[in-house]
């Protein structure tokens, strides 16, 4: 027998890496010293602009949104969708994204499918400055679905350490700023698509009056990346803390910077939620708590502002045209969130 009977084609990974290496090289950022393809991706910090450098890292996936992209044989955005998830991760730290690393698994690897997951992560990278400097392509025959694969990646970036952002500035009576998502980001697919997909039976190519585009076309909106927008006000030291709002929702990501002593309250209706969401809690009859701890509700990243700077974060927002909203203040109490 040989390996390509068991499900392996070498062959195509190879027309794999072929397709895939010269949109990786593209990124490359000056630091980058290795090739794609080397068993390791170099990359060298320089000294002179990397002062008391604190390498900061995450890894992160991009979970059942996968399921729509498969429906939708659209694979040309999940890449950004990975790479604005982790670099949304390390910036609430106050770090500068240097390189990534992807990881493609699949049960039967097809060059074009993989050419265009990484050409969405290659754009995420070259948006936020940072260079694809490897990364895992694996077929696993038996293991995986036909026609279908999981992505995951790891960020690695830098924060000068006197400088990086830990929330333990954070006082009662700072503000508490919310940036416009974009739809679900990456969070909260498998309850949407039980909802939407397999309890009201509707279709991706299904146009949603409440939308205004087709389902599909919502449900692959993708994940906003804000580095661009938010390193100038890291760089001037303008925000106390950052909280990307995933996993847990507005109700669980906002205390995990939250120092002792501080709370905050959040007052519902004070931004504009996306008709997404109401869609999902009026058609699945989801309590309004499991909304608030499971989707980001039109929230991606809250800012903690204290009251003198926000007229200075506020004409930087405006003059980027980003949307922007107060949606609370820190309180005196345990860390956590209470809506008012």
């Amino acid at each position: 027998m040989e390996y390509k009977s068991a499900g392996v084609d070498i062959d195509a990974g190879n027309e794999t890496v072929r397709r895939i290496t010269s949109i990786a090289r593209a990124t490359f950022t000056r630091g980058v010293l290795s090739e794609i393809g080397s068993f390791g991706g170099l990359f060298q910090l320089d000294r002179d602009r990397y002062r008391e450098p604190v390498l900061v890292s995450s890894a992160d996936g991009v979970g059942t949104k996968l399921k729509v992209a498969f429906m939708t044989g659209r694979h040309d955005t999940i890449g950004a969708d990975l790479v604005n998830h982790c670099v949304n991760d390390i910036l609430v730290q106050g770090a500068e994204p240097l390189f990534f690393l992807d990881y493609l698994a699949t049960g039967r690897l097809s060059p074009s499918v993989a050419e265009q997951v990484v050409t969405g992560v290659a754009r995420g990278c070259r948006e936020n400055g940072c260079a694809l400097i490897g990364g895992e392509t694996a077929e696993m025959p038996g293991f995986y679905p036909e026609n279908e694969y999981d992505l995951a990646g790891t960020i690695v970036g830098w924060v000068r350490r006197r400088n990086i952002i830990s929330g333990d500035r954070i006082r009662p009576g700072d503000a508490v700023v919310g940036l416009a998502s974009a739809g679900l980001h990456t969070n909260g697919y498998s309850l949407a698509r039980k909802v939407l997909l397999e309890n009201s039976r509707l279709k991706l190519d299904e146009q949603i009056s409440q939308l205004g585009c087709t389902l599909g076309k919502e449900l692959l909106r993708p994940h906003r990346g804000y580095w661009p927008l938010l390193r100038p006000l890291i760089k001037a030291r303008s925000l106390k803390g950052l909280a990307h709002i995933t996993g847990g929702g507005l109700t669980e990501n906002p205390p995990r910077i939250l120092p002792a002593g501080c709370a905050l309250e959040i007052k519902l209706g004070s931004w504009p939620v996306p008709p997404i969401f109401p869609l999902i809690e009026r058609l699945g009859s989801v309590p309004q708590d499991d909304m608030l701890r499971t989707f980001n509700m039109g929230i991606g990243m809250v800012l903690i502002v204290a009251e003198d700077q926000l007229p200075a974060v506020g004409r930087h927002l405006r003059k980027s045209r980003e949307k922007f909203w107060i949606v609370g203040r820190v309180a005196r109490g345990r860390p956590g969130v209470t809506y008012v």
